[in-house]
């Protein structure tokens, strides 16, 4: 099949039914919730300082509210990519990329039901962090600071938020029913 006849394939076959729209509300849910977040936070000044606090959750320093900016994608990588293309890494193709999952997934039956709604996760985590790209002009607000006691090297793991906690969690829950799940052939008739 061409790339035209399997892109036209793509959008004749997008329908709108129950199992393929009940889990997005999971991904309004995690935009707004993300975003509602995001705007508390932005109210504090931005520290960066893990002995400074907002809020010490537990007061014993495990868990940490604090204001923190990431400029650039996932535990601050990109910082040696070039300020020119990073409008096209960040945002340009993130959202190509979530546009194609969308299409995807509105149109494949290949899905099972947690597999809809862990996509339906990312999908929310994704836009979440798409929208500050585009409306916070110093970068992405990220505000959970974890204490990780040195393992793995870090003393605390790199602060996240909302939409980053969906994405990971949501894409280890779609890796495990994509591991679990049994593969089925489906039978054509000739």
């Amino acid at each position: 099949m061409k790339a035209g006849e399997k892109l036209k394939s793509i959008f004749t076959n997008i329908r709108f039914d129950r199992a393929r729209t009940l889990p997005l509300i999971l991904t309004g849910a995690i935009i707004l919730i993300d975003q509602i977040t995001k705007a508390i936070i932005a109210r504090f000044p931005i520290t960066g300082r893990f002995d400074e606090p907002i809020v010490d959750v537990f007061d014993n320093g495990f868990l940490h509210i604090i204001h923190v900016r990431n400029p650039f994608i996932a535990f601050s990588l990109g910082q040696t990519i070039p300020e020119s293309l990073r409008p096209v890494l960040f945002i340009v193709m993130p959202i190509v990329v979530l546009l194609v999952l969308v299409l995807y997934y509105l149109s494949s039956d290949d899905f099972t039901r947690m597999q809809r709604w862990a996509t339906a996760g990312i999908l929310g985590g994704g836009i979440g962090n798409i929208i500050d790209r585009l409306f916070r002009s110093d970068g992405v607000v990220d505000f959970i600071s974890v204490n990780f006691y040195g393992f793995l090297g870090f003393e605390r793991w790199p602060t996240f938020n909302i939409a980053d906690s969906s994405v990971v969690v949501c894409c280890i829950m779609l890796f495990i029913s994509i591991l679990i799940t049994p593969h089925q052939k489906k039978e054509t008739s000739q």
